[in-house]
């Protein structure tokens, strides 16, 4: 494995890998652009032991797993939208509810739940506004480069690209809060069922932002940024 290639390009050739760096603690979508040595330095993480998880993975067959890394941007783009935006607007307005329902309910006992409530809420008012510029500006000038050279849609990839980078390391941090504060949503023994709901639900919602965020970072926006040169 090279010593320059970093997290989110090995999870962008074989998508297993992000079960690897999870297991291990590792962002690889907001963080993937720091290498192994850089990221097992930060974190006190065994290099080698990780780099030998990594190396089984050669061993299994990569079967039933979509190739991303070789899909053409505006492709990608609409398997974007059609899987995880639609994901992201079904699934926030419940856990909006869930989130200030179990704050109101429990908030006494577990004071934290206010803050995973309010977190989400800013989660949810930002995602919305970060997908419909996706949508209406940042996909369509991605298909106008590829296919027409536009000069103005480059322009506009650049500067769109930069911007919601930006958005994405505010959404990846307000989830990785979430986890810390909720120790990774372990429902406490007076726990509702609706307060079990609401910790799977985001679990769930977690783990499609982080392959939603990785998509983006590691393979749409390089292609794209590629596609201005």
């Amino acid at each position: 494995m090279k010593n320059d290639i970093t997290i989110g390009e090995i999870v962008a050739l074989d998508f297993r890998a992000a079960s690897v760096f999870k297991e291990a603690g590792i962002d690889f979508c907001c963080g993937g652009k720091k290498s192994i040595d850089e990221t097992c330095l930060e974190k006190g993480i065994n290099k080698n032991e990780l780099i030998e998880n990594l190396e089984k993975l050669k061993s299994t067959p990569n079967t039933g797993m979509h190739n991303f890394i070789e899909w053409e941007p505006g492709f990608l783009c609409d398997y974007i939208v059609n899987t995880h935006h639609k994901y992201v607007l079904k699934t926030m307005p419940e856990l909006l509810t869930y989130t200030e329902k179990i704050a109101s309910v429990h908030g006494e006992r577990h004071p934290e739940l206010a803050v995973v409530a309010d977190l989400f809420s800013q989660i949810n008012r930002e995602l919305l506004q970060h997908m419909k510029n996706e949508e209406e500006v940042l996909f369509p000038a991605i298909k106008q480069a590829v296919s027409l050279r536009s000069e103005k849609a480059k322009e506009v990839i650049i500067s769109e690209i930069a911007r919601l980078s930006k958005e994405h390391e505010f959404a990846g941090g307000a989830m990785d809060r979430i986890n810390i504060i909720t120790s990774d949503y372990k429902v406490p023994a007076d726990g509702c069922n609706t307060y079990n709901v609401t910790f799977k639900l985001l679990r769930e919602f977690e783990d499609d932002l982080h392959t939603h965020v990785h998509l983006e970072n590691n393979i749409l926006f390089p292609k794209a940024l590629k596609s201005t040169n």
